[in-house]
């Protein structure tokens, strides 16, 4: 399916439900961003909120070491202050995008949500290309272990695929194609 046919079924579902908190979930460099800001531009009245604007603190981020992936999964991100923000927000749908959206604390915030499944051999060249702070394209290079492996913890414990409203396969970005859909 095109992106645009694909965007138009998503602004449907989401307005079928009178979704008013959207979380859009996936690994660093799934697409997740360049979605929420999609779907924003065709729901008028929406609101922004990105999880990478609510970081830690290094002293609490990097309080495993700076290499460890279950510090990353665990530390780096202040989720009260982000659940504050989505239910203190005064427009009437809240888009939010970022990593770990999924998680036990956070998953009852979303009246809808998106998993974009999109394999590391994708994913961490594109945000590398994008400048995201990889160390390097290569998924398996020391650089990134931290983060593939702290992605995989959340992936195991959480099982974003099981509890998010779709899955998305987006490795192809033009073409995205839905795996599965769920209500929740």
């Amino acid at each position: 399916m095109n992106r645009d046919a694909f965007l138009a079924e998503l602004v449907e579902e989401i307005r079928a439900r009178g979704a008013r908190h959207i979380g859009v979930d996936g690994v660093d460099g799934a697409g997740k961003t360049w979605l929420a800001d999609e779907l924003a531009e065709r729901i008028d009245g929406s609101a922004r909120i990105r999880a990478d604007d609510f970081l830690n603190p290094p002293e609490v981020r990097y309080r495993l070491g700076r290499d460890s992936p279950e510090g990353f999964f665990l530390d780096s991100f202040d989720y009260d202050r982000f659940q504050r923000a989505i239910a203190e927000a005064s427009s009437p749908v809240v888009i939010a995008d970022g990593i770990f959206l999924h998680r036990n604390e956070l998953v009852g915030l979303w009246d809808y949500s998106v998993w974009l499944q999109v394999p590391f051999d994708i994913s961490i060249p594109r945000g590398a290309a994008r400048g995201y702070g990889f160390g390097s394209p290569d998924p398996d290079a020391p650089s990134n272990r931290r983060y593939v492996e702290g992605q995989r913890l959340y992936i195991a414990r959480c099982e974003p695929q099981s509890r998010a409203s779709v899955v998305v396969d987006n490795t192809d970005l033009a073409d995205p194609a839905r795996v599965e859909a769920r209500e929740t």
